[in-house]
C-alpha cells in the first residue's frame, strides 16, 4: 500500500460519534474495516465492508469502483493505526471525505458497546 503524495492530515471521528452515526442508520456513509478475517471472527460492527490490508493486492485496484470517492468514508481497525494508513491511501487516491475512527474497535468495545469482544 503506497501513495505518491505527501502525508495529508487525516480527519478523525470518535467511537462515540461513530455510535451516534450508526444509530441514525445513515446510508450515505461508507464503513470500511481493514482488519484481518480472523479479527472479524472475534469482533465486528455491523455494516462495515472488509478490506484486509494484507490482501491489498487483491482489492486495491477495485476500490474506486467499489466505493464512492466523494461519500463520507469511516475507516476502522483494532486500535487506529492500520485505519490511519488506509485513510492516507484513500486520500492519495482522490477520496475527499475520509475519517479515521480513533481507538478502533478496541475503544468502541470499551467506551460504547461492551458486548463487542476485546482481543
Amino acid at each position: 500500500m503506497t501513495g505518491n503524495s505527501p502525508n495529508q492530515p487525516i480527519a478523525h471521528i470518535s467511537v462515540e460519534e461513530l455510535a451516534q452515526r450508526l444509530s441514525t442508520k445513515d446510508s450515505s456513509i461508507q464503513l470500511v474495516d481493514v482488519r484481518e478475517p480472523q479479527e472479524l471472527a472475534i469482533a465486528s460492527i455491523e455494516g462495515f465492508v472488509n478490506f484486509p490490508l494484507s490482501e491489498f493486492a487483491e482489492w486495491g485496484e477495485q476500490v474506486p469502483t467499489l466505493l464512492n470517492p466523494h461519500a463520507e468514508t469511516l475507516v476502522l481497525c483494532h486500535h487506529g493505526m492500520r485505519s490511519a494508513q488506509m485513510c492516507q491511501w484513500l486520500l492519495a487516491q482522490g477520496f475527499t471525505n475520509v475519517k479515521n475512527i480513533t481507538g478502533g474497535i478496541a475503544a468502541y468495545s470499551q467506551l460504547v458497546d461492551p458486548s463487542v469482544p476485546q482481543y
